[in-house]
């Protein structure tokens, strides 16, 4: 039980994030109105994936400095389960977008950073898929995903707001904090963000016990 409680914890917060997130009463504002519940599953996703990728990062500089294999696996198991966060986050968005902006994808600087974020993870996988040497691969993926990181966070965090954007908090448009003044939608969606967060570092962990398993068996 002591081991399992970070799950049973997750769990827990799933479920009152899809509870409270689908039916607890959220400010009526306009144009948003009900989609203003995406926020609970839109926005969490970014920051499971952004800590996902964070501790990925990190098990890839601790490959370079002691050239264990165990620390290449982690790193390339976290870093599958940030980029799928990732793309359920964009595709959150777009639904959103679809009835908040009135088109999926309107060229937003901010969903234009985030496309060309995920691109640049997805070179990554292919860089790994082409090289066959085992040590060779570790050692320049871990380079190339401190690289995809070190750009991932200008492009969502720096440049949008460098720019006109329609999301909010950029490009002079005030955040929710500034919309909502109740709090009310604090009550869900900090407990979402730790929820997704918590949810992703599991499933990494399970695909990395399976990695391991598989290495064994060879």
């Amino acid at each position: 039980m002591r081991k399992h409680w970070w799950k049973i914890l997750t769990t827990i917060l799933l479920i009152y994030t899809f509870v409270g997130g689908l039916l607890f009463d959220v400010p009526r504002l306009n144009i948003l109105n009900e989609t203003i519940r995406a926020l609970h599953f839109h926005v969490p996703m970014w920051f499971g994936m952004i800590v996902l990728l964070a501790i990925s990062v990190v098990y890839s500089v601790n490959y370079l400095k002691d050239n264990k294999a165990k620390f290449d696996t982690v790193a390339i198991e976290f870093a599958n389960v940030g980029v799928i966060f990732g793309i359920f986050g964009i595709l959150t968005g777009m639904f959103w977008a679809q009835y908040a902006w009135g088109e999926w994808w309107s060229g937003d600087p901010k969903q234009n950073a985030s496309a060309i974020g995920l691109l640049i993870y997805f070179a990554y996988f292919v860089l790994r898929g082409s090289i066959e040497n085992e040590e060779q691969r570790a050692r320049i993926s871990a380079i190339y995903n401190i690289f995809a990181f070190s750009a991932l966070i200008p492009l969502l965090f720096i440049l949008p707001r460098l720019t006109d954007s329609l999301h909010p908090g950029n490009g002079g448009n005030p955040g929710f904090n500034a919309y909502d003044l109740d709090s009310g939608l604090r009550l869900v969606f900090y407990p979402a963000v730790l929820a997704w967060i918590l949810l992703g570092v599991w499933i990494a962990t399970i695909r990395v016990r399976i990695r391991k398993l598989e290495l064994e068996t060879l």
